[in-house]
């Protein structure tokens, strides 16, 4: 692949890790600064959706886009089980542990925000 397209590739694929882990924990950033939760909670909403109705991530074809368009071959799997899939799991990722997985990710960011809000009324 050529050294402009590994770049895009890259970046593209920092801008995903970093937005899983904002779908993830971004809750925890609204404990400090309330108003993050007007970005974080559709960024979770959105995360959620991909993993529980199989929603495709409009940032995996852009990568998989820019991987064919440098001479690399595209993965015709999600983002996550495309990089996390190898590290969290030795199996394949099952529907059934994808809907776990964001039903786990609600219900973290449910009791982040259950805090938020608690600490925002006193």
């Amino acid at each position: 692949m050529e050294s402009s397209a590994r770049v895009l590739v890259t970046l593209v694929v920092l801008v995903h890790m970093a937005f899983v882990v904002f779908v993830v924990a971004g809750g925890v950033l609204a404990l400090r600064w309330p108003r993050v939760a007007w970005v974080h909670l559709p960024a979770a909403l959105w995360g959620a959706m991909i993993a529980l109705a199989g929603f495709i991530c409009p940032l995996t074809p852009l990568e998989n886009w820019l991987r064919v368009r440098g001479g690399a071959s595209a993965y015709d799997t999600g983002f996550l089980e495309h990089y996390l899939l190898p590290i969290l799991y030795p199996a394949a990722l099952t529907r059934d542990v994808q809907v776990a997985t964001g039903i786990f990710v609600v219900l973290m960011n449910a009791l982040v925000y259950w805090r938020v809000l608690r600490e925002t009324r006193c």
